[in-house]
C-alpha cells in the first residue's frame, strides 16, 4: 500500500500548522508564523514546501489556499474510483506510451526508471511535462523538491532524475536556475 503524497505532505506538524493558519486567514509569512506558533525559519520552510506542492499560492503578501488543486485531486480520485489509471489527463492516444507510464509510474510517483532506453525517454519526458511549466525559472532547491516528490520510495534519487532532465534537453540550467527550453515547448 502506498501513502498518498497529499497525506505525506501533512505528516509534518509544522506544515500542517502553517497550512491551518493560511486556511484560517493568515495571509503573510509573519501572520502564519504567529498563528501557527512557528519560528520564522520553520515558517519559511513549511510555506515553501506547501507552495511547491501546490496547496497554497501567493507570496510574501497574499497567501491563500489553492482550492483548485484540491478540486483537481478530487476529480482524479473520482476517475480512479471509476476504473481509471489515476492520470486522466495523461492519455497520449499511444497505447505503448500509456503502457510504459502505467508500468513505471504509480499514484503520481516513479516506481523505478526503465532499463530500456526508449522507455526511459518516455518516462523522463512525461515527468518533465507534468512537473515544469514553460516560461518559469526554477531555483535548484525548488527543482529538487519537485523531483523528490516523484522519487519518494523509488530506487532512483532526485539528482539522477534532474541529470536526465538536463542531459536530455527537457530542462536548461544556468547560475543555479532551471527552465524549460523553447525547443521543448514545440515538442
Amino acid at each position: 500500500m502506498t501513502t498518498d503524497p497529499l497525506i505525506r505532505l501533512f505528516t509534518d506538524e509544522g506544515r500542517a500548522r502553517a497550512f491551518a493558519a493560511v486556511v484560517l486567514g493568515a495571509d503573510t509569512p509573519a501572520k502564519v508564523g504567529e498563528a501557527a506558533g512557528l519560528a520564522p525559519k520553520d515558517t519559511a520552510v513549511a510555506l515553501r514546501r506547501l507552495q511547491a506542492s501546490g496547496v497554497i499560492s501567493g507570496g510574501a503578501t497574499g497567501l491563500s489556499v489553492a482550492y483548485g488543486a484540491f478540486r483537481e485531486r478530487a476529480r482524479e480520485e473520482r476517475f480512479v474510483a471509476q476504473g481509471g489509471d489515476g492520470a486522466p489527463d495523461a492519455r497520449s492516444g499511444d497505447d505503448r506510451t500509456e503502457s510504459v507510464l502505467r508500468t513505471f509510474l504509480r499514484d503520481g510517483r516513479l516506481v523505478r526508471l526503465p532499463a530500456q532506453w526508449q522507455r526511459k525517454l518516455v518516462v523522463i519526458r512525461h515527468i518533465a511535462e507534468r512537473t515544469f511549466e514553460p516560461g518559469v525559472e526554477y531555483p535548484e532547491r525548488e527543482v529538487n523538491e519537485k523531483l523528490r516528490a516523484w522519487c519518494e520510495d523509488a530506487p532512483v534519487d532526485h539528482v539522477t532524475l534532474r541529470r536526465y532532465l538536463v542531459d536530455l534537453g527537457h530542462l536548461r540550467r544556468q547560475f543555479g536556475y532551471y527552465w524549460v527550453p523553447e525547443s521543448a515547448n514545440a515538442a
